[in-house]
């Protein structure tokens, strides 16, 4: 779909928070927290300097120091980890797609071994909209789905099952996904 397209300036142009001002519904962060309705949208690519590490079972799926994570209104960060920083032989290409008025047209991959082999595990966006190229296929793991790490922290999945957030202690909601949200 092209940047231009109409359907992608009305659902760039339906979200209701833009991070500009917190809802009086949000938690009040506290020290060295952030609330995810300070984040803008559109989203924002920053460098992460704690380390990721990503296991199935006692797989070792990915690790990396140079994670980026993009925070957008309303949600826990994802993580995005280089390619390379990734054990890219694990995984299999998914059928499943979805887009994102931000980003572009995500892929995603499933564990290759698995024993639930239709359970997506990441995902990626191989050819993302302008304002997001430097993160041209990196790897983003759901949280709910294999175990994420974050500076040695166990990260909890964003609720609902589609999101794929990364919450960790330093990171306050209510966030996008929980039942009720679905105006955000």
């Amino acid at each position: 779909m092209p940047k231009d397209d109409p359907r992608i300036a009305r659902a760039r142009a339906a979200w209701r928070f833009r991070g500009q001002t917190r809802p009086d519904f949000a938690v009040e962060p506290g020290p060295r927290q952030e609330s995810v309705w300070d984040y803008p949208r559109p989203p924002v690519i920053l460098p992460e300097p704690r380390p990721v590490r990503v296991l199935a079972g006692t797989l070792t799926l990915a690790e990396s120091h140079r994670a980026v994570r993009v925070c957008e209104t309303g949600s826990p960060p994802t993580l995005y980890v280089p390619p390379q920083d990734v054990a890219m032989h694990l995984l299999t290409v998914s059928p499943m797609r979805s887009f994102c008025e931000w980003k572009g047209q995500a892929r995603y991959f499933r564990l290759e071994d698995s024993a639930t082999p239709a359970t997506d595990v990441a995902w990626c966006y191989p050819e993302p909209l302008a304002g997001f190229e430097h993160s041209a296929g990196w790897i983003c793991f759901y949280p709910g789905r294999v175990a994420c790490f974050l500076g040695g922290e166990r990260v909890r999945a964003q609720p609902g099952g589609y999101y794929g957030g990364w919450i960790t202690a330093d990171i306050v909601g209510p966030f996008k996904g929980e039942p009720g949200t679905s105006h955000w």
